[in-house]
C-alpha cells in the first residue's frame, strides 16, 4: 500500500507542529508549510506566504500527490475595530480564509483521485468572542461556512472543520488550577488534543461538512455573574 501524503499549513508552531508529528507517527509522509524556515523531525518543509496567490500556486504545483490537506495556518490583527487598518484586515482574511479556499480547489482533483480529505482548523471564536478580535473571528466564521460549502462542491472529498477552544502550547507552567477547573473536562486543552482529532477525521469515511468543537465543554457551559 502506498504511503499517504498530508500537507499541513502553519506547521512551524503550536497546533501545526502537533498535527505534523501525529500524522508522521501514523505513517503519513508530511509536508509542513509555513512562511518562515523551520525544522520538524521526519517532516518535509516548504516556505510559503499564504497571503500570496502566486506562492500558493507554486506550492500546489510542487505537490504531485495528496491524500490529506490540513488548513491550519492563521494570523490575527487584534485591536479596536475603529483603528485596525484595511491592510491588516485583508491580510488576516487572505491567510485565514482565502488561502484555505485556494488550496482546497487547487488540490481538489488530486484529493478526489486519492479519496482524500480536507480538515480546516477553525476556532470557537467563530461562535463567541472577546472584544477586539473582529478579523480573526470573521475569518474563522468564514471557515465554518467554507467547510460545509466545499463539502458539497468537492464531494466525494470529505471536508470537515475543527474548532479548538483554549489550547495552551507555550506557557503550560503558567496555567493556574482555576484555569483547569473552568473547563468541564477538567483541564485546559493541549495541541495534541487537536492533532488526534485531525487523525480521526482523516479516516472517518462517513463524516463530511461537520465542525468538531474541541474546547473541554466550555461553549456548552452556562456562566452567570458571581
Amino acid at each position: 500500500m502506498a504511503i499517504k501524503t498530508a500537507l499541513v499549513t502553519g506547521a512551524a508552531q503550536g497546533i501545526g507542529i502537533a498535527i505534523a508529528e501525529e500524522l508522521c507517527a501514523a505513517g503519513y509522509r508530511v509536508v509542513g508549510v509555513d512562511r518562515r524556515d523551520f525544522t520538524i523531525a521526519g517532516v518535509e518543509t516548504a516556505i510559503c506566504d499564504l497571503a500570496d496567490e502566486a506562492a500558493i500556486d507554486s506550492l500546489a504545483s510542487s505537490i504531485k500527490r495528496l491524500d490529506l490537506l490540513i488548513n491550519n495556518a492563521a494570523i490575527s490583527a487584534n485591536g479596536d475595530p475603529r483603528f485596525v487598518s484595511l491592510e491588516d484586515w485583508n491580510r488576516v482574511l487572505a491567510v485565514n480564509l482565502t488561502a484555505p479556499f485556494l488550496l482546497s480547489r487547487l488540490f481538489a482533483d488530486k484529493l478526489r483521485y486519492r479519496e482524500g480529505a480536507i480538515v480546516n482548523i477553525a476556532s470557537t471564536r467563530a461562535l463567541m468572542s472577546e472584544p477586539f478580535t473582529e478579523g480573526y473571528s470573521a475569518s474563522k466564521g468564514g471557515i465554518l461556512a467554507l467547510t460545509h460549502a466545499m463539502a458539497m462542491s468537492l464531494a466525494p472529498v470529505r471536508v470537515n472543520a475543527i474548532s479548538p477552544g483554549w489550547i495552551e502550547h507555550r506557557e503550560i507552567e503558567s496555567l493556574r488550577e482555576v484555569d483547569h477547573r473552568f473547563h468541564p473536562a477538567g483541564r485546559v486543552g493541549r495541541a495534541e488534543d487537536i492533532a488526534k482529532a485531525v487523525l480521526f477525521l482523516a479516516s472517518a469515511e462517513f463524516i463530511t461538512g461537520e465542525n468538531l468543537i474541541i474546547d473541554g465543554g466550555v461553549t456548552r457551559k452556562m456562566i452567570y455573574p458571581s
